[in-house]
């Protein structure tokens, strides 16, 4: 019998709310610095906002970030360069680089692409078309602590890919992600349109000159899920979730693929029975249903060890990545209940905790990875670690706020707006995941 989960979790989260800031100040030794910033300011000319907003998905998060901030109001005073260093805490015995323990990062290299050069980003990831003013967020890099990540080479890249195929399977960041890679890529060569469902969530292209085929799964809980909900999120019943059967959206689609990323976290938070052998075994957050709460870890846990299981037993002879979930930014609350994410510059060391919600996702993700990792060397499966969450806990002025919406303050300046801060901008900091990606291929 399985216990229920220690968690009250409506309780729980309100109970993490910190709000304690503090102002950095930096002396008179920057102007010249400053000056060299002015510089890099005046380059959002190269954007302009048009079109209109789309809705706004529903990935609702029961619990908000634990954060300890310090307030940067003011982008006169931006340092040259912050410190940072949180990740995976092992490394290589021959003391190689650890592409997961991030380091110093400055104000300097060109975004690959622009938001008017690439057609493949979404309105609501469209930032600066949507009325988002600051840039410098498309010019931070980061690096790993100690060594150097060198920037993807498209044209290298299309020529190593040639006569592949590469699968991103999860949810809507799996969708922001490869809508990075696409951008990239394509200023090398566009690539083509050659597949999308009715409503445009698993999609395929092909880079004809190399036929290099990327697709992107729509798989939230990589398991089978019958979900409820509309256009704008809006559930009319619990999610019913299999936690012993994988999506077929992916796995008739496995053998075919030689590359594949895949990902899950923020879905599984959400209201939902769980199912094994087609009967319910309990639920997470259904006080109004006569089942045993397990809560969502029970459910990940699950899932994420039938796939590494699958993956293993599998004998692929490609690659596959598991990505790490990415934590939100929300300060003040959550999206829903007036949750902002307002920040210009990459937090330091120390500024952004994991909240225990995201720790709870991160830590399954990484035990249950090492033991499969283990399993799948011993069967010749290449299967390695993804993990993101270091870096992106590292770029709160990353997200669309409240630019996920088409000029959302151009009648009232005060106007109370809808923020995402769990999505990424395009350009913007996901596009350094592809760098991780070319080096983990090339030298991994």
């Amino acid at each position: 019998m399985v216990k229920k989960m220690e968690y009250n979790w409506k309780s729980w989260w309100r109970s993490l709310q910190r709000n304690n800031y503090f102002v950095i100040k930096l002396g008179a030794s920057v102007l010249l610095v400053g000056l060299a910033f002015t510089l890099l300011y005046n380059r959002s000319s190269d954007f302009s906002p048009v079109s209109h907003a789309p809705f706004l998905e529903n990935t609702q998060i029961l619990a908000p970030p634990v954060i300890s901030v310090n307030s940067q109001k003011n982008t006169d005073q931006i340092p040259t360069q912050v410190y940072a260093e949180y990740g995976t805490e092992s490394r290589d015995n021959e003391g190689k680089c650890n592409l997961f323990i991030w380091g110093l990062g400055s104000l300097s290299g060109e975004p690959f692409y622009t938001n008017r050069s690439c057609s493949f980003i979404e309105d609501h990831q469209n930032c600066m078309k949507n009325g988002r003013m600051d840039t410098d967020y498309l010019y931070w890099r980061w690096t790993p602590r100690g060594c150097e990540l060198p920037r993807l080479d498209p044209e290298k890249f299309l020529d190593l890919m040639r006569n592949k195929s590469w699968a991103f399977i999860g949810d809507s960041i799996s969708r922001n992600h490869v809508q990075s890679f696409l951008c990239i890529l394509s200023t090398v060569e566009k690539a083509i349109e050659v597949y999308h469902d009715e409503n445009y969530k698993s999609r395929k292209w092909v880079f004809p000159s190399s036929n290099f085929t990327i697709s992107v799964l729509w798989s939230p809980f990589l398991a089978e899920a019958a979900i409820f909900e509309d256009i704008n999120g809006v559930s009319t019943s619990e999610i019913e979730l299999h936690l012993d059967i994988l999506d077929k959206n992916w796995t008739e689609q496995y053998k075919s693929l030689d590359y594949m990323i895949f990902s899950g976290g923020k879905w599984f938070t959400k209201t939902a029975i769980y199912y094994e052998n087609n009967t319910p075994l309990g639920c997470h957050y259904c006080p109004k249903r006569n089942f045993t709460e397990l809560g969502f870890n029970f459910a990940y846990r699950k899932v994420i060890r039938n796939v590494f299981d699958y993956i293993i037993a599998s004998n692929h002879k490609g690659m596959i990545f598991y990505r790490t979930s990415t934590p939100d930014h929300f300060e003040g609350g959550e999206w829903f209940n007036g949750g902002t994410c307002k920040r210009k510059l990459p937090a330091k060391e120390g500024e952004f905790e994991l909240n225990e919600l995201n720790r709870i996702l991160r830590d399954i993700e990484l035990e249950e990875f090492e033991k499969a990792s283990i399993k799948a060397s011993e069967n010749g499966v290449n299967f390695r670690l993804l993990d993101v969450s270091p870096l992106s806990l590292l770029r709160p002025d990353g997200h669309p706020g409240p630019y996920r919406f088409f000029q959302p303050f151009a009648k009232d300046k005060y106007a109370k707006v809808i923020s995402d801060c769990l999505h990424w901008c395009l350009p913007g900091p996901i596009d350094s995941w592809n760098d991780i990606l070319m080096e983990m291929i090339v030298n991994g």
